[in-house]
């Protein structure tokens, strides 16, 4: 039986984990910074704010009955042998430079990472160079074990391009290391909060909401709408907003869908920007009770119809484990959508560039080359 001096230490045991737990998240960086008094201010002028919160245009609920949360835990604790491969990845030969010529060539380094190359302008979008996901880099490491190139060797960068701020997208790490090569940030609205407390100058950020369309060397983007949320901690659930990219040079029109589930939104960026050389479009980290927030593949190649796309490459894929699915389930859903539609893909290997408007395109079924098979 608990007596009294018991209940008093289980107390202040409970008492100090959450005292503890609190204190990491607000000393932590990596949790990143809150929105001002001010920002919160300005966030109210936008259609996508409403009630203290950004909120899709599209109205957006999964799954959280009991009985779906149950069938969720079950399936993560039957575990699944295809979820991730069991030896790393293989990786192209990577030389990082700048392209001075006027070809289009973006290269993919895993998940949604990857450098798009345009009138002589390097653009990083989502760099997460990380081991790991998480603001604690213990568990689901990187499938290829590395990168193919050091971030010491990247020459200077035009601008990082940001879709949101979850941890698979945005990581304190990789921006701490490629903050001095970076000429600008560009965000959604309320991410360059976070990039502020990790010292990047205010000057070097830019914030935008939805339709907002603006030029940057010579290029002219736009923040166009996805079916997301945002947050990195406990209490800032929808704090910032989440969203695709528009990028349109004088010969060529690319589009990054971020992450998302499929909605409306992909027609109307299509009539309004296509259509486009090129799409990287989310696929991986699916599952039917959570696909009003990520494509299943099938939608994957839906949408790059619906925004008018010619050269498809899939991402969202490939580096990390954050779903039930097999690790090459989605490139291969996405590869049989795309031939019973008609779709050009391209499936290029972590670090293999691709130039628009040459004949060939990767195609080889690479995953294939692991022991997963």
């Amino acid at each position: 039986m608990l007596n009294i001096n018991m209940i008093i230490d289980l107390i202040l045991v409970i008492s100090g984990i959450i005292v503890l737990g609190y204190a990491v998240l607000k000393i932590h960086p990596a949790f990143g910074g809150k929105q001002s008094k001010e920002k919160k201010e300005l966030f109210a002028q936008s259609p996508q704010y409403l009630k203290g919160e950004f909120v899709n245009q599209t109205p957006t609920h999964w799954d959280t009955s009991f009985g779906s949360m149950l069938s969720m835990m079950r399936d993560f604790l039957k575990g699944n042998s295809e979820r991730r491969p069991r030896i790393p990845i293989p990786m192209a030969a990577y030389t990082p430079g700048i392209n001075q010529g006027s070809s289009v060539k973006v290269t993919w380094f895993g998940h949604s990472a990857f450098l798009l190359e345009i009138e002589g302008k390097t653009i990083f979008f989502d760099p997460m160079f990380g081991k790991a996901p998480t603001p604690f880099p213990v568990r689901n490491q990187r499938y290829s074990g590395k990168l193919p190139f050091a971030i010491d060797e990247l020459p200077v960068i035009d601008a990082v391009v940001l879709s949101h701020d979850h941890y698979d997208h945005l990581d304190y790490g990789s921006i701490m290391k490629l903050k001095g090569k970076v000429k600008q940030f560009i965000t959604p609205l309320g991410v360059g909060s976070h990039l502020g407390r990790w010292g990047i100058p205010e000057g070097k950020i830019s914030e935008h909401d939805w339709w907002s369309e603006f030029t940057f060397e010579g290029l002219k983007l736009a923040c166009t709408p996805a079916r997301h949320f945002s947050g990195r901690g406990l209490t800032d659930r929808n704090s910032t907003l989440w969203c695709s990219w528009v990028i349109i040079g004088p010969e060529s029109k690319v589009y990054f869908s971020g992450d998302g589930g499929y909605g409306p939104h992909f027609k109307e960026i299509g009539e309004k920007y296509g259509p486009f050389d090129l799409t990287l479009m989310e696929c991986g980290q699916y599952d039917a009770r959570w696909a009003a927030i990520h494509m299943l593949p099938e939608e994957t190649v839906q949408a790059h119809q619906d925004v008018k796309g010619k050269l498809l490459i899939p991402v969202h894929w490939g580096a990390f484990t954050l779903s039930l699915h097999a690790w090459h389930d989605p490139v291969e859903r996405a590869l049989q959508a795309a031939k019973e539609s008609g779709v050009v893909i391209a499936t290029p290997r972590i670090g293999e560039t691709i130039c628009l408007g040459e004949d060939q395109i990767p195609e080889t079924a690479w995953w294939k080359l692991t022991d997963s098979y």
